[in-house]
């Protein structure tokens, strides 16, 4: 199939947050130019956040949710689409990432689940998925397009930049005087915290930061966990989502807890 460059591209992305599906409608030419459209978030409905956190480990029925999640996607395209007035025959091919259930590049794997043949049938449109498991299998880390996508947006500034993402793990994206890019994840995001929350209140997140802002930082179980060898190694690294566990704080208070939950994070 060829395609004239640029193409328009909608791009999907679950991340680790767990807290629903974002839509972005873009022309580019996959290298340089990229002219940004408008964008939308999907929050998950709570039982599809529940059916996805279980199967975080790629434990459990990986397949029947795998199935739910990429339903779920092709309704995300479908109302964003109705909402801009975009006809899907104007959209050259849908970007989608899936949700990272494993992330292991020192093993060699990493799973994301969504189905992109199910998400062809059911939007019309052509699905480029599936980007992470041949860098990893190459030896890479397994995220290679963010970087090279934040070095095409800095493109013109001032140099050097810096690009920091905040999920539920914090990545950077460092573009060089010299154009050179490193790309690495720094440790935690929200998702400790997030963790925390959701055991001790049943909340998806501690909002505006009430309880973290409310609580001390228990200086100890910080340093402690500050002191996890992840942050020696040099980069490329990665992380999976789960590798800083909340019950590191479970003897604080809920307040404690989610401030030295953050700190961690923070620093």
């Amino acid at each position: 199939m060829h395609l004239d460059l640029p193409l328009t591209a909608l791009g999907l992305m679950s991340g680790t947050s767990l807290d629903g599906i974002d839509v972005a409608l873009l022309r580019t030419d996959g290298e340089f130019f990229i002219e940004t459209g408008p964008w939308a978030t999907y929050p998950y409905e709570a039982y599809l956040r529940e059916l996805v956190r279980d199967v975080l480990g790629a434990r459990g029925f990986v397949e029947g949710v795998e199935e739910e999640l990429t339903h779920a996607h092709a309704s995300a395209v479908s109302r964003f689409l109705a909402a801009q007035g975009i006809s899907a025959k104007a959209v050259d091919l849908v970007g989608f990432h899936g949700h990272t259930i494993l992330h292991r590049p020192h093993d060699g794997r990493t799973i994301q689940i969504g189905d992109g043949a199910l998400l062809a049938r059911e939007t019309g449109i052509s699905v480029v998925n599936d980007f992470r498991s041949a860098d990893v299998a190459e030896g890479g880390q397994g995220a290679p397009l963010a970087p090279l996508f934040h070095a095409a947006l800095a493109r013109g500034l001032d140099l050097p930049v810096a690009v920091l993402n905040l999920g539920g793990v914090a990545n950077v994206s460092w573009i060089g005087a010299d154009n050179a890019v490193i790309a690495f994840d720094t440790g935690p995001g929200n998702a400790p915290v997030d963790d925390w929350v959701r055991h001790h209140t049943g909340r998806a997140m501690d909002i505006d930061g009430a309880l973290a802002r409310a609580g001390r930082v228990d200086r100890a179980i910080l340093a402690n966990l500050l002191d996890h060898p992840y942050f020696e190694k040099p980069p490329p690294k990665s992380l999976d989502r789960d590798d800083f566990d909340w019950r590191a704080a479970q003897d604080l208070s809920v307040e404690d807890g989610a401030a030295t939950l953050a700190a961690v994070t923070a620093h």
